[in-house]
């Protein structure tokens, strides 16, 4: 154990004392202990020090001499503060505090001694909190006195430590659990509060949603249908058209338009004329929420079709499924049946304006050409009444073929006449014979061709009649082609108006189920559950955003 020894302090007097004070500065007095004759530093010394302090006669005592042990008492108290063994944080405090009272300690274990000298625990948390917010007064405290804790009082050579830290623990493990049982009380009245939320907004509403499900909601049949909208083969197989008109897309908009008809208010208002839709969901048997009133009118009448009919349609494949849903299953297939029937006549209706235009567009063709024909034919017997002759052509062939008779002839008379005047002495009249026939050929064949060329009577040449009658001919027979066309036309149009050009074939036959199928009780209790608890969460979640906001 090291050796202790009492500290002493050698006080210098008059002038030279009083300069070296003021040279030196102001520090802590060290812990090891100085030898008799050694100078030290002497600290300014408090005004409360300086009181508790013994106070020596005015006497001049000779240089070097030895103070005595009340002199040190200060710096004594100083030692033992410093063997407590504070931490840094304490002893900043302390200053801080030491500071607020208006004292001017040299060091923060003088500050704790002087504290302590004062009765102030420097330590206390009132003391520490005064520091943030001011009191009134001196001494503070707001006008209480303060707490006086015992002081360490020495104990001849045993100097333990102070229990002002065990107690100082104890107050704050009391004071963190006290928070803890704080921040658990908190903790389970907001579980409560929440349990009671989501049992009131959540909970409930699915146990009532569950009940109406499975106590509560009259059970509904469901009868399933398919059919599909096919088009006839047209009498051109082999066009293009016909290529593209057996695939589903030439039925796209027949099945878009079936299925709109079906989900239209003029279908639900054939489905309560036929069949009785309004009186069939008005009866008592059905739970108030299915129910219909007997006064209802026809929107309220059409809200509760579409939810009981529910068409669908798959443009991939082109079939049309249907879904038919009554409080009865013989009800369910018959609505079904009659909806189907509705939709064939609804079929014929979309292609019966189509098969019209046609068939009469054809006939005016075919009335158009059979009149042009017979224009034609008319024209053709007046250009013969005006050649007199039945057949022109055969006359023209006629007389051409006497010109090229009488052609031949001239020219065998014509080697005759030539052969008679090769001889020496020619015959006379042999000669003028041979040349009487070739003039009278000559003027037969121009006879002839002033026939065809020449015009007649009426001015117009044999040639020029027959040109016409040729144009004639062959317009005649043009508009025996184009009569022949049209009259094909007609009669295809006709086959075709006559025969039904767009079907409806069914895929699935309408059957009435032996099961409800509605409602399904655990898919809407779930489903209500998940809207209730989406709805929560976007509420409150706004909430909070909103309170956030408003406090920010």
């Amino acid at each position: 154990m090291k050796p202790k020894a009492k500290k002493f302090r050698i006080r210098r007097t008059g002038a030279l004392g009083s300069a070296a004070r003021a040279e030196e500065p102001m520090q802590d007095p060290v812990e090891a202990p100085t030898a008799p004759a050694q100078a030290a530093p002497v600290p300014p010394a408090s005004p409360r020090a300086a009181e508790q302090a013994p106070q020596t006669p005015p006497a001049t005592p000779p240089r070097g001499d030895i103070a005595s042990p009340g002199d040190v008492a200060s710096e004594t108290d100083i030692d033992a503060v410093r063997r407590e063994g504070l931490t840094g944080r304490q002893l900043r405090m302390a200053r801080r505090v030491a500071q607020k009272h208006g004292l001017a300690p040299t060091s923060d274990f003088d500050a704790v001694r002087l504290l302590r000298a004062k009765g102030i625990d420097p330590f206390q948390r009132s003391n520490m909190l005064q520091l943030v917010v001011p009191n009134e007064g001196d001494g503070g405290g707001g006008g209480e006195p303060p707490v006086q804790l015992p002081q360490t009082v020495p104990s001849g050579e045993n100097n333990l430590p102070s229990t002002d830290l065990l107690s100082g623990a104890n107050e704050r493990a009391s004071e963190i659990m006290k928070i803890q049982r704080d921040i658990a009380k908190r903790r389970r009245r907001k579980i409560v509060l929440l349990i009671s939320r989501l049992s009131f907004f959540i909970f409930l509403p699915t146990i009532m949603a569950g009940y109406y499900f499975y106590i509560i909601a009259t059970p509904m049949y469901a009868t399933n249908s398919e059919f599909i909208i096919q088009q006839a083969e047209s009498a051109s197989a082999g066009s293009l058209g016909s290529m593209f008109g057996s695939s589903q897309l030439a039925t796209v908009q027949d099945s878009i338009a079936v299925q709109g008809y079906l989900t239209s208010r003029e279908a639900m208002q054939r489905l309560d004329e036929d069949l009785g839709f309004k009186e069939h969901f008005a009866r008592d048997e059905i739970d108030a929420i299915q129910r219909l009133a007997p006064d209802a009118t026809d929107e309220q009448a059409y809200k509760l079709f579409k939810r009981n009919v529910k068409i669908g349609y798959d443009p991939t494949e082109g079939i049309v499924k249907m879904e038919v849903i009554a409080a009865d299953p013989q009800t369910s297939e018959q609505w079904a049946r009659t909806l189907i029937s509705y939709a064939e006549q609804r079929v014929d209706s979309i292609t019966q304006r189509v098969r019209e235009d046609q068939m009469r567009g054809a006939r005016d063709s075919f009335e158009e050409a059979l009149a042009e024909r017979d224009a034609a034919l008319d024209r053709l017997v007046d250009i013969q009444r005006s050649i007199e002759t039945i057949d022109p052509l055969s006359e023209v062939a006629t007389i051409n073929s006497q010109i090229g008779q009488r052609q031949t002839e001239l020219q065998e008379k014509e080697l005759q006449l030539q052969a008679l005047l090769d001889n020496a002495q020619p015959n006379a009249a042999r000669v003028e014979g041979v040349r009487a026939d070739i003039r009278r050929l000559q003027a037969l064949i121009d006879s002839l061709r002033t026939r065809l060329t020449v015009a007649s009577t009426d001015g117009v040449s044999l040639a020029t009649k027959n040109a016409e009658l040729r144009r004639a001919e062959i317009d005649l027979q043009t508009r025996d082609g184009l009569l022949q066309g049209a009259l094909q036309q007609m009669e295809t149009a006709r086959i075709e108006a006559n025969r039904q050009v767009r079907y409806l074939s069914l895929g699935v036959t309408p059957t009435a189920p032996d099961e409800a199928v509605y409602p399904r009780k655990f898919e809407n209790t779930i489903l209500a559950f998940i809207i209730l608890a989406g709805i929560y969460l976007m509420v409150s979640l706004t909430a909070s955003i909103l309170r956030e906001q408003v406090t920010s």
